[in-house]
C-alpha cells in the first residue's frame, strides 16, 4: 500500500497536464479533516493518507506519495444547506447566529453553505433566508470555530436564538447607549445598650451598551459607615 504524506503549497506551480493525469482522491469535508485515514482513490488503489495534524484538504489540493507520484482532491457532494436572502442585512444575521453556534459555515459572495441540520433550516427561514437542501461540494471556513461545532437541537439552540434575537432587537430599538442611575439611601437608627448610628450611602451606576450578553456593566458601590 502507498503513503501519502505531502501536500504541495499553493506558491508551487506544476503544469496543469500534470494535474489532470493524476488520480483523485474524492472525500466528504469529514474525512478531509482528517491527517490519518486510509483511503480508496478514485481508480479503486487503496493508499494510506498520513498528513501533519491539523491539515485540511480543499477541493484542488495535490498531494504527493512517497514514490512521488501526484494525487488530486475532490471535494465530495454532500448534503447540505445553501442559503441566500434576499438582501445583504438578512445574509449578515443568518451568518452571525448561525456563528454564534459554532457552525462550520462555507462563506460566499452572495450564499453560505453549511451541513444539513433540520433546526437551523427551520432557524434561517424564521431570519428570512431562502434555504435549499441540496447535495453540493462543502468547503467551509477553516480555523475559526474552535471547540468543534454544535447543531441547532442542542439543548442550549433556544436560549442562544433568543438572546440573539434579544441583540438585534436592542440594536435597532435603540440607537444610543443607556445610562441608568440608581441612588438608594437608608438611614437607621438603633437604640439598644449603645447608641449607634448607621448612614449607608449606595450609589449604583449601571452602563448598558446594547450588546445582548456581552453588554457591559459598571458598578459602583459607595458604602460609608459611620459608628459612634
Amino acid at each position: 500500500m502507498r503513503t501519502i504524506d505531502k501536500l504541495l503549497g499553493a506558491h508551487i506551480k506544476l503544469a496543469p497536464v500534470l494535474i489532470q493525469r493524476a488520480p483523485t482522491l474524492t472525500l466528504a469535508f469529514d474525512a478531509r479533516c482528517k491527517s490519518r485515514l486510509a483511503v480508496t482513490l478514485d481508480n479503486g488503489e487503496e493508499v494510506a493518507l498520513v498528513l501533519p495534524r491539523g491539515t485540511v484538504l480543499r477541493d484542488g489540493d495535490v498531494l504527493v506519495a512517497g514514490d512521488g507520484a501526484l494525487v488530486r482532491v475532490v471535494a465530495a457532494p454532500e448534503s447540505v444547506l445553501y442559503v441566500r436572502a434576499p438582501d445583504a442585512l438578512t445574509l449578515t444575521r443568518a451568518a452571525y447566529h448561525l456563528g454564534n453556534r459554532h457552525t462550520p459555515v462555507e462563506v460566499g459572495a452572495d450564499y453560505l453553505k453549511l451541513e444539513y441540520d433540520p433546526v437551523l433550516a427551520d432557524m434561517l427561514k424564521r431570519l428570512g433566508a431562502c434555504v435549499d437542501h441540496v447535495d453540493m461540494p462543502f468547503q467551509p471556513e477553516t480555523g475559526a470555530y474552535g471547540g468543534g461545532h454544535r447543531h441547532g437541537h442542542d439543548e442550549t439552540f433556544a436560549e442562544d436564538y433568543a438572546l440573539a434575537q434579544q441583540v438585534y432587537g436592542e440594536h435597532h430599538a435603540h440607537a444610543h447607549p443607556h445610562s441608568h442611575e440608581h441612588e438608594h439611601e437608608h438611614s437607621h437608627d438603633h437604640a439598644h445598650d449603645h447608641d449607634h448610628d448607621h448612614d449607608h450611602d449606595h450609589d449604583h451606576d449601571h452602563d448598558h451598551d446594547g450588546c445582548g450578553s456581552s453588554c457591559g456593566h459598571d458598578h459602583g458601590h459607595g458604602h460609608r459607615h459611620a459608628h459612634r
